[in-house]
């Protein structure tokens, strides 16, 4: 390796550590980042198992904040959660973690409190459409069926 290229080598590990510092990231941001630096294959790699070997990159913790993050700020359930966590390429054993470390009792009120104001927004007498359009909205946002509608049903 010459030394232009430790030199370059060097610099995207730097920007690379800098982009990671701020915010948790996926390997794959990572990787993504480390291609527009001109890097070679390999090298990018071993950046890459440097970062993770420095605690700059961590799958678990980036999984655990990413479900964090979407299930406060974005209002999301587990099935939608999941999917964002698999499009990063997260591994499962990760992803099942990140879910399962999910405070019950505020996932449970987010959804909720999502059905509330759903119901407060919809002017339908009927009682089954109003349901039906609240369960499919909450749905939509990523709350797994079942609960959805043992919810409402308990709610009537």
């Amino acid at each position: 390796m010459t030394y232009k290229q430790k030199d370059l080598v060097r610099e995207a590990k730097i920007k690379a550590a800098r982009f990671c510092s701020y915010r948790e990231r996926a390997p794959t941001e990572v990787r993504e980042k480390l291609d527009g630096y001109g890097l070679l294959p390999d090298q990018q790699e071993r950046v890459l198992s440097e970062l993770i070997e420095e605690n700059f990159i961590n799958e678990g913790r980036f999984a655990t904040a990413y479900a964090n993050g979407k299930l406060r700020i974005n209002k999301w359930g587990k099935i939608k959660i999941r999917n964002g966590l698999q499009s990063y390429r997260v591994g499962e054993k990760c992803i099942e973690q990140a879910l399962n470390a999910l405070p019950e009792d505020e996932y449970l009120s987010t959804m909720l409190a999502l059905m509330k104001k759903k119901q407060a927004f919809l002017d339908i007498a009927d009682p089954y459409v109003r349901n039906h359009k609240v369960a499919q909205f909450v749905i939509s946002k990523g709350f797994e069926p079942d609960l959805v509608w043992r919810s409402l049903k308990s709610d009537s």
